[in-house]
């Protein structure tokens, strides 16, 4: 029997955005810029799942702008957030512990002239307001902090550092990552101060290739892809309709149950927590906030002999971010973890979907591991 626990990576399709995908691609295929029926069938459907996604996330559906993944979100926000500053000043602040799609478009900032400042997080990953006040400049233009870290779970108080901003004159624009964040905690664009906020699709169980970003109503960007007028002018390109009508109903059921399935993961996550703790005396795990992900640790094991013990018995987790495919993680490095605690890192996703039997087959199975591959 499969366990699924790396749910941070990607989530299941859950079977009515599944189903919404193929209605989208059967029957309401229609281009939705074009003017005749099938257009406008298109254009209805259209409409119809950015409203679900923006009450889901608590904004305007004009405010919200559909992108192909949480990768072209965090650019665009950096990227053209940056640029539509620059004329105020040059400085950009994120953080050491931010997702590669974050880091890397401040990097590219950098190749082009803006200075960037990477803040410190905390022994969990997150950043305290305080890191943030000393870092600010009268030049500072853009702040880009992520809600929820996707390797350890820490939550970063966002509308802390909106205020932050706000009592020291900033003008700076805010722009946080929540990919991991949507639908398991509940948040608002408008509660968190944020301008800009990027959201992906397939971690709240709609396909692969859908994403958005919230943009303040008032503030406008660059658009990142040229071409024609589809979102209004702001991003070019036939809209993914099959993903767009998906990612509306994954939201639109995800929204529903958000209180009750965030509180079944925290109860899962605490549940293996204890088992684990119990179990293997010298086991080492972060203790953060999101409900879903968990960081654990067994020093001396590789994590990929764990990650390999786990599969053969159809038990996946991950080491880290998904991304970095085997890479050491910088998130673990940066919150200053031992090397060889890093090197026995495993992350553990949870989802509405999992339950106590998959808890009960993983920590039995690391139990085993650390009974058997010790001796080795």
């Amino acid at each position: 029997m499969e366990h699924y626990l790396d749910n941070s990576a990607t989530t299941q399709v859950c079977p009515e955005a599944a189903e919404a995908a193929l209605d989208a691609m059967l029957h309401t295929y229609g281009n939705p810029s074009s003017t005749y029926t099938k257009g406008r069938e298109a254009k209805k459907l259209l409409d119809r799942s950015r409203k679900l996604v923006a009450g889901a996330l608590g904004c305007e559906a004009k405010e919200l702008v559909f992108t192909s993944c949480g990768s072209e979100s965090d650019n665009w926000a950096l990227l053209a957030g940056a640029e539509a500053m620059a004329r105020r000043g040059r400085h950009v602040i994120t953080s050491l512990v931010e997702h590669d799609a974050v880091r890397k478009s401040a990097e590219e900032l950098e190749r082009r002239g803006f200075e960037v400042t990477y803040l410190k997080p905390d022994r969990t990953g997150a950043i305290l307001p305080e890191t943030l006040l000393a870092a600010l400049r009268p030049d500072t233009i853009l702040v880009s902090l992520m809600l929820v870290n996707n390797e350890t779970g820490a939550v970063t108080d966002i509308a802390t550092m909106s205020r932050v901003l706000k009592e020291a004159g900033s003008l700076a624009l805010l722009h946080t990552d929540a990919v991991q964040a949507f639908m398991k905690l509940d948040f608002t664009p408008k509660r968190l101060g944020a301008d800009l906020v990027s959201i992906s699709g397939h971690k709240i169980h709609a396909p692969k290739g859908i994403g958005a970003l919230y943009i303040r109503q008032g503030l406008r960007l660059r658009p990142f892809i040229l071409g024609g007028a589809q979102e209004e002018g702001r991003r070019a390109g036939t809209e993914a309709m099959p993903q767009i009508a998906a990612f509306g109903e994954a939201a639109r059921i995800a929204k529903a149950g958000l209180a009750e399935n965030a509180a079944n993961m925290a109860a899962l996550k605490a549940l293996t927590k204890e088992r684990l703790e119990a179990a293997i005396p010298e086991i080492q795990i972060l203790d953060t906030a999101a409900p879903h992900i968990l960081s654990v640790s067994l020093p001396g094991f590789r994590s990929e002999v764990l990650m390999n013990w786990l599969e053969a018995k159809e038990i996946y987790v991950s080491r880290s971010s998904a991304c970095k495919k085997g890479a050491r993680s910088h998130v673990l490095e940066a919150i200053g973890m031992d090397p060889r605690r890093i090197d026995g890192a495993l992350r553990i996703g949870f989802s509405r979907y999992n339950t106590r039997e998959d808890v009960d087959a993983l920590c039995a199975a690391l139990e085993e591991a650390h009974r058997t591959l010790a001796h080795r």
